[in-house]
């Protein structure tokens, strides 16, 4: 058992496939949050530029909460909490149907959410005021200055922070090891608790978890150079 060696872990197939499945798992957890969060996101956006006079405070108590309680809570207060106040019927389908991914998605969506709203409104209110008057000055209506001139913009100037909370979503996703879900830092607990190798699978584990992460990085900064006018303007 002395000594530094990687085969041991990378060498046995059933650990191997152990790691597969945990990536695998992780990117179902990190693209149904995303997808989740962003959705949302839209829509309290949406909600805040509304007339209603009760959007803004609704939106703001929703932000204030999510940022300032930990995401590790907030997923506990999902699986620990919340799903114990459900329907039998409903919490027997979620148990036969893997909850507790269902779950780290869920909270993890309705928290990040938050930021991703956060960095649209910023990219929205970074684009001149004059863009909407000429806009109308071209005949557009508002949803179409919107949804043609205004929010390409914005979501262009918002893409910085997105791609930065997009990583961090990615991270985030690996406590969802504290409600059982069956991502890769679970499985790289797993597997130090039957190889007794704690420190050749933790630096996998560190290994894919930096190279995913570059690899979102670097996707990001392909579509902020894509988004770049000037850049479009040299070629």
């Amino acid at each position: 058992m002395n000594g530094f060696d990687l085969s041991a872990i990378l060498g046995r197939a059933d650990y191997v496939s152990m790691l597969v499945h945990g990536i695998e798992m992780t990117f179902v957890i990190y693209s149904g949050s995303w997808l989740l969060a962003m959705t949302l996101a839209i829509l309290l956006l949406a909600l805040r530029m509304s007339p209603l006079r009760f959007g803004e405070p609704v939106v703001k108590a929703y932000v204030s909460y999510h940022r300032n309680v930990p995401t590790l809570v907030q997923l506990m207060l999902w699986y620990f909490g919340i799903f114990t106040l459900l329907p039998d019927g409903l919490t027997s389908w979620l148990a036969a149907h893997n909850a507790e991914t269902i779950f780290a998605v869920i909270g993890l969506g309705l928290c990040q959410a938050a930021y991703f709203s956060e960095d649209l409104r910023s990219g929205l209110r970074s684009v001149s005021p004059g863009q909407m008057e000429a806009a109308k000055a071209l005949g557009h209506s508002y949803l179409s200055a919107m949804r043609y001139i205004i929010m390409p913009q914005g979501v262009r100037n918002g893409l910085p922070p997105l791609i930065n909370h997009s990583v961090s979503l990615f991270k985030n996703s690996s406590l969802a090891i504290v409600i059982g879900a069956p991502e890769l830092t679970h499985a790289v607990k797993e597997i130090e608790n039957l190889s007794f190798r704690t420190f050749e699978i933790y630096l996998i584990g560190t290994v894919l978890y930096l190279f995913f992460s570059l690899l979102i990085m670097s996707g990001g900064a392909y579509l902020s150079m894509r988004a770049d006018p000037t850049r479009s303007a040299r070629a």
